[in-house]
């Protein structure tokens, strides 16, 4: 009997305990936590992911530019993706009525946001408030490529990146400058020899691999996890700029290494071909543009660029290139449309197809499409006076814009192998 009773005891004192702790559990969940922050009221509802490490560095980041008046917006593709496929809804969220933390709690070591440098107005003074709020910073610099055409100007640096790190989770503000040709470019991010290379994970951002140019995009506000941010009003647009977005310089000191070698051609008869080249380049890209179609500066108005850093006074034609994949239909009348006769049509689609229409002041813009093979691309030449046809092999290449005649426009990015695939190594005198 006794026996029994000890068992009936200790079975007793367990379910007590284990009755005890249960409370303490549900106490500590609905009261304690509540008080301290954690959770909130059933009133407002469950707030999931609100105490993640990344949305608390982007609500901080958010405060602090809100405070210093600094218009940032949000370039980073995984959080616009997400956004993206559900915009409409997004949208509609007014602020402080989210629940859940669906884009900015997202696991990752960056958020990357973009600002247009001219707009500001307090670079040092945010500088100071974001280390004061606990961000460390890092700010990479380099020379200012739209003044290296000068030489008295030529080495002025300009910030490119900013860093801020807070916690585990890092801040990337891509500074964007103002290019002549209406376009938004950012810099090379190049570590410096002191930069401690473990600062963050530098080889995971998004942007800073290269320099990179994207048009200007319209921005809207919108309530991203409770907070207001601004994002590109066509996400879609600036999303598929990303991957394309590969910037790559004119040779300003090859082109004034030129020049001292070979004066340049100030005529009038030659400004004024140049004026009207560059006036037929204009309606080209409009024209393209409005097609969908690629295309690149080819032959010798790419040597230009490549060489001189603007259009050959003598070569008396705007030359372009695009991928016979590229091919509209419409193409030939769109140019029509827009007051540019077709003089010259050879080969077909299927074979060395090469278009020529008549631009203003006998200048000539000539179209080469090209083909691509295994291991090389292609494209035909046919001579208008006899018909003979021609096979020009080029090494396979990508396509990068640049800046040309104050247009931002594509060339080959290798192109020191396409040039010299055209006119050899040697296209100094020619």
């Amino acid at each position: 009997m006794s026996r029994i009773n000890k068992n009936v005891i200790l079975a007793l004192l367990t379910l007590t305990s284990s009755a005890f702790l249960l409370f303490q559990l549900y106490y500590y969940k609905h009261y304690i936590s509540a008080k301290n922050g954690a959770g909130v009221s059933k009133s407002k509802g469950n707030r999931i992911g609100f105490d993640s490490t990344q949305w608390r560095a982007v609500k901080k980041f958010v405060m602090l530019t809100s405070s210093q008046n600094v218009p940032v917006f949000l370039i980073d593709p995984l959080i616009l993706e997400l956004i993206n496929k559900d915009l409409e809804q997004v949208k509609n969220i007014s602020h402080g009525s989210t629940s859940e933390c669906k884009f900015f709690c997202v696991p990752r070591d960056f958020t990357a946001f973009a600002l247009r440098y001219h707009l500001w107005k307090n670079e040092e003074g945010w500088f100071r408030t974001a280390e004061n709020m606990g961000f460390q910073c890092l700010k990479v610099e380099s020379k200012d490529p739209r003044l290296d055409g000068i030489d008295s100007l030529s080495g002025t640096e300009i910030p490119l990146h900013y860093i801020c790190r807070l916690a585990n989770h890092a801040i990337h503000l891509v500074v964007f400058h103002e290019r002549s040709g209406n376009y938004l470019w950012h810099g090379h991010l190049r570590l410096k020899g002191r930069v401690d290379r473990k600062f963050v994970p530098f080889r995971k951002l998004q942007f800073g691999r290269y320099p990179g140019a994207f048009d200007r995009p319209e921005l809207q506000q919108i309530t991203v996890d409770g907070l207001e941010v601004l994002i590109p009003k066509d996400p879609v647009h600036f999303l598929e700029e990303i991957p394309h977005s590969r910037f790559i310089e004119c040779r300003y000191k090859e082109a004034r290494a030129f020049f001292q070698q070979y004066l340049d051609d100030n005529t009038v008869e030659a400004m004024a071909f140049r004026k009207s080249a560059k006036e037929l380049l204009q309606l080209a890209a409009r024209t393209l543009k409005k097609l969908g179609v690629r295309f690149w500066l080819s032959s010798g108005t790419c040597l230009g660029w490549y060489r001189q850093c603007n259009i050959i006074p003598y070569s008396k034609d705007v030359d372009l290139g695009i991928f016979i994949q590229d091919y509209k239909s419409d193409i030939i009348s769109a140019f029509q449309d827009v007051g540019l006769p077709l003089k010259h049509k050879f080969g077909k689609v299927e074979d060395s197809l090469e278009l020529s229409f008549q631009g203003k002041d006998d200048v000539k813009l000539d179209i080469f499409f090209f083909y691509e093979e295994t291991d090389h691309m292609w494209n035909g030449g046919t001579q208008a006076k006899t018909g003979k046809k021609f096979k020009y092999l080029f090494p396979k290449f990508t396509l990068c814009w640049t800046e040309f005649v104050d247009m931002k426009i594509h060339v080959p990015c290798e192109t020191t192998d396409y040039i010299e695939a055209n006119y050899g190594k040697n296209q100094q005198g020619m």
